[in-house]
């Protein structure tokens, strides 16, 4: 199965569940636990994504599980759509925050938001292991890098 167009528009993380949905249920959720079991249920969230893209092109490196990225960028609306996935509960459910922070923005928009600054709103960084917060930054890292690309060639 090779990913759609449609497969990456109709992905929820940043259309239906959005950034406010995430910070609202962390400020209403009491204590980590819980917080931790929302993050699951987030990254139950994530699209299908086709075995076929399981490639070394896609992997990310960084991730102390195993994560895979692809993209479409959309050239009528200007945005670019992403699908992750990973091995990991807790890392789809990280992987699922990102998106709603970034997924379905223009490649300028993503270069420019500070998603450092979602994740110490969240207090992510002290409440998830130091290979965890790398394995952050490298899907972060490569999201920007697949912005920059496009944004170079629009």
């Amino acid at each position: 199965m090779t990913a759609t167009k449609e497969d990456f528009l109709n992905n929820p993380l940043g259309t239906k569940t959005t950034l406010e949905d995430v910070m609202d249920a962390f400020e209403f959720l009491d204590d980590w636990e819980e917080r931790y079991a929302y993050i699951i249920d987030l990254g139950k969230q994530l699209p299908a994504f086709p075995d076929d893209a399981r490639t070394e092109q896609n992997y990310v490196h960084g991730c102390q599980s195993q994560v895979w990225l692809i993209h479409h960028y959309d050239e009528t609306s200007g945005k670019l759509y992403l699908l992750i996935d990973s091995d990991a509960m807790i890392v789809r459910g990280l992987a699922a925050i990102i998106l709603v922070a970034l997924n379905g923005k223009s490649p300028r928009e993503l270069l420019t938001t500070d998603i450092d600054e979602l994740f110490e709103e969240l207090d992510l960084f002290r409440h998830i292991s130091p290979t965890r917060g790398n394995g952050l930054r490298a899907m972060v890292g490569k999201i920007r890098d697949l912005a920059a690309a496009e944004a170079a060639e629009s």
